[in-house]
């Protein structure tokens, strides 16, 4: 047995991931502001964590970052499948987790200032970091 939706729910507005994806899909790295306290947000959400305003605006992000923290997952051996994860604090405040390309993995350091940059992997955008120094750690 299968259900349909009603027409209105397949109607209703995009969610504010759907919002985040189609302005990558465009080239543009845009995070959340809070128009009550006036901070940035990531992941895209419908309501401030900080204040709990629901007034949230899409900024362009600076895509300026430094790594908080990183990890390397280890790929089969010989398949050169090695990558690293970070949380990157971004300039305006906010944190997100992606990986870093570019340099080597195992180069990649706390505190390093990196830039972010749209690319496609299994044909969605997403963002991902490089050093901010051109490949050098």
């Amino acid at each position: 047995m299968t259900h349909e939706l009603p027409p209105s729910a397949s109607a209703a507005p995009a969610g504010p991931d759907a919002v985040f994806q189609d302005y990558l899909a465009q080239g543009e790295f845009r995070i959340q502001q809070c128009g009550s306290c006036a901070r940035h947000l990531f992941y895209p959400r419908v309501l401030c964590p900080h204040c709990g305003g629901t007034q949230l605006s899409w900024r362009q992000a600076s895509g300026k970052g430094t790594v908080y923290a990183c990890s390397v997952v280890m790929g089969k051996p010989g398949t050169d499948s090695d990558y690293a994860v970070v949380l990157v604090d971004l300039e305006e405040g906010a944190r997100m987790m992606s990986h870093v390309i570019g340099c080597d993995q195992h180069a990649v350091k706390i505190g390093m200032p990196l830039r972010a940059r749209i690319m496609e992997r299994d044909g969605k955008p997403l963002v991902v970091f490089e050093p901010a120094n051109g490949g050098m750690p």
